[in-house]
């Protein structure tokens, strides 16, 4: 039997195994954001797409070494698609001007792609200076602010572009650019400033005014970082917007001009060839779809990543 009248002196220690339990991180919005995004379908499905489409647009080149306006009437005239020529020139047929359509599908998303981003970075960097002026100040400054918005904001987009762009001799991806940037810039001006109002009253802020911060100091490193979130959302969902506004603006005839090759210029040279040739038109409004889509899905999965009430 064992001795059971050993002491605790005479019992040899145990080494004691305290599990301590480690501090998790603390995550920021982004982080915490990034961390909700890279588990939704949605997400991944169309930031692929926009990935894919960037790439197209910066080297069309990569994925095809077919002359997108060279035209051959005697050979390509209205050639229905061949389907089994994968990324040859007639693998979606040829236009009205036996112009490769799979060709001008690629080298059309460049000038979508540049007119959407621009106008986006335009009207994001000019409503978010405005609507942060506003809501920060207040008083005589966000009255003439607001009032200014409105004026701008009771102008059609689409009518006002149109009357900007007749005033251009030559129309090309910067003027179309311009004219959506001066009208557009009201929904951002709105967005940032109702963000900024609720964010200078938190404590944070507060805190930093009675510790003599300067008022560049609150606004780009307090106020800014955290009132710029609605303002992501709207920009993500609006440039998909920009891109068919653009495509819109083409297809009236008042947008791009040739030699400048567009989704919006195709597809109205191919209206007119729906009951003779529908391929042509089906490819690249097919293409402006799906790229609208692409952009709308990123900017709904942004929202629900970034709202925390979506949570």
């Amino acid at each position: 039997m064992p001795d059971l009248t050993k002491t605790a002196e005479e019992t040899p220690a145990q080494p004691a195994v305290v599990a301590a339990a480690k501090p998790e991180k603390a995550r920021s919005l982004g982080s915490d954001a990034w961390h909700d995004l890279r588990r939704k379908p949605i997400f991944v499905i169309s930031a692929l797409l926009i990935l894919l489409l960037i790439v197209i647009a910066i080297a069309p080149g990569l994925f095809t070494s077919v002359d997108p306006r060279a035209g051959d009437l005697r050979d390509h005239f209205h050639t229905p698609p061949n389907y089994s020529h994968f990324f040859e020139g007639d693998w979606f047929g040829y236009d009205g001007q036996g112009r490769s359509i799979y060709a001008r599908v690629l080298y059309g998303a460049r000038a979508s792609v540049v007119v959407g981003i621009c106008v986006t970075l335009g009207t994001t960097i000019l409503g978010g200076i405005f609507g942060m002026l506003a809501g920060y100040f207040g008083g005589w400054v966000d009255t003439i602010i607001s009032r200014l918005t409105d004026i701008f904001f009771g102008i059609p987009l689409l009518l006002g572009s149109l009357v900007i762009l007749n005033a251009f001799a030559t129309r090309t991806i910067w003027s179309v650019v311009f004219a959506l940037v001066t009208l557009g810039w009201t929904q951002m001006t709105r967005v940032m400033r109702g963000s900024v109002i609720t964010v200078k009253q938190a404590d944070f802020v507060t805190a930093a005014r009675a510790l003599g911060a300067s008022t560049s100091r609150i606004m780009f490193k307090h106020i800014l970082p955290n009132a710029i979130a609605p303002v992501i959302v709207v920009a993500t969902i609006s440039l998909g917007g920009y891109i068919a506004l653009e495509a819109t603006l083409s297809f009236l005839g008042i947008g791009l001009q040739d030699p400048t090759i567009s989704w919006g210029i195709d597809i109205e040279s191919a209206q007119k060839l729906i009951r003779t040739a529908p391929f042509a038109l089906f490819f690249p409004a097919g293409m402006l779809s799906i790229t609208v889509l692409a952009f709308i899905m990123l900017g709904d999965a942004v929202r629900d990543a970034l709202d925390p009430k979506l949570r």
